[in-house]
């Protein structure tokens, strides 16, 4: 079975959280100090925890967007859900980036949980997560 946006608010996993408004500077932050930490990683070929940190960076920029809509997640993938329900829906975020988060979790998973990773991946996770952030924070913050 397929888990939907729908099936993530009836579970609970995304559920309204008013005061997760004012978590949203602090999830960029950290964001950017895992994007930080990714490229300190690569440039010491760690590419298992350069992916997992690159996933992790867009994992809090995909949280600050979430909370800045005051809902909070219980669940990766229904993270992903909403962010694409919230943001690709309404063609504020564009698909690509959506879904270069979801195959990013997938990346880190394989590298913590398998031991799968490459230089190649942790590179390509690397630079999704300087786009997602980067349109986090335009998104966030429109001039």
């Amino acid at each position: 079975m397929n888990i939907t946006f729908k099936d993530c608010i009836a579970s609970k996993k995304i559920f309204r959280f008013p005061p997760a408004k004012h978590l949203v500077d602090l999830e960029i932050k950290d964001s950017e100090d895992d994007l930080q930490s990714a490229e300190e990683e690569f440039s010491k070929a760690g590419y298992k925890w350069a992916t997992i940190k690159g996933y992790y960076s867009m994992f809090h920029a995909a949280r600050a967007l979430l909370y800045s809509r005051g809902y909070r997640e219980r669940g990766h993938y229904c993270l992903y859900l909403a962010i694409k329900e919230f943001f690709v829906k309404e063609e504020k975020l564009n698909l690509q980036l959506a879904e270069d988060f979801n195959n990013s979790m997938i990346l880190r998973e394989e590298a913590d949980y398998k031991r799968k990773f490459s230089q190649k991946g942790a590179s390509g996770i690397i630079e999704s997560a300087k786009k997602f952030l980067k349109a986090a924070k335009e998104l966030l913050n429109p001039l």
